[in-house]
């Protein structure tokens, strides 16, 4: 058994879309219609043509507002995402306008940050550290 996609629930497919893609770097792979406001939106790493799709879902249900909600309030990421260099994609998105929640930080076997991906979720990367 293996992952074949996931999902962040966004408030603004578009917007999603233009974030994940312009800012984080994903592709888009699927963009299907569902119906006359949602479509079943899936983006993939750059290099990783086949591998697990991140479901960019509408967060239409009633259920999912105070959910994400909470999570932000407390400063919980939704999901977590790893980088080579945190430090890199730290200042190489910082240029881009992104807002941070937590700097790049030391957290023994990682070094992780947090962002706001302003579809309404908190983002974790995560780099981690050589063993030894």
């Amino acid at each position: 058994m293996k992952i074949y996609v996931t999902s962040v629930y966004v408030d603004d497919q578009n917007k999603a879309l233009d974030f994940y893609t312009s800012k984080l770097g994903f592709i888009k792979k699927n963009d299907i219609p569902v119906d006359d406001d949602n479509r079943w939106l899936t983006v993939v790493g750059p290099d990783a043509a086949d591998g697990v799709e991140l479901l960019l879902e509408p967060s239409g249900h009633p259920a999912t507002k105070p959910f994400k909600e909470a999570l932000v309030a407390d400063g919980i990421p939704l999901t977590s995402f790893q980088v080579n260099d945190i430090e890199a994609e730290h200042r190489r998105l910082t240029g881009l306008g992104v807002t941070f929640t937590m700097p790049p930080t030391d957290a023994g076997p990682v070094k992780m940050a947090v962002l706001n991906d302003t579809c309404g979720n908190l983002i974790q990367i995560v780099e981690m550290k050589a063993a030894g």
